[in-house]
């Protein structure tokens, strides 16, 4: 499994309301954490997608960055903004 992988997901910065404005997800766990437990909404196409998906990349079945990519597309959805972080 590949939770804590970092070399294959580049990092975002998703801005989210509440005291911690700014989530920085750099994996897939935080990726999956980030979905899981701080998404405001639960139950969009888009969303349902992006969890299949990190699924998916944890488990190697899919490239971390089609998880990423899915992850995008369900923020975008959630109206989160997505700022690219370069490292």
């Amino acid at each position: 499994m590949k939770w804590c992988t970092s070399g294959e997901f580049a990092p975002l910065m998703l801005v989210v309301s509440g005291p911690e404005k700014y989530k920085l997800v750099a994996t897939l766990g935080q990726a999956a954490e980030m979905l899981t437990i701080g998404w405001p909404i639960d139950d969009g196409e888009e969303y349902l997608i992006a969890i299949r998906a990190c699924r998916d990349a944890i488990h190697g079945e899919i490239p971390a960055q089609v998880a990423r990519t899915a992850l995008i597309r369900a923020a975008d959805e959630a109206g989160i903004s997505v700022i690219t972080v370069v490292h």
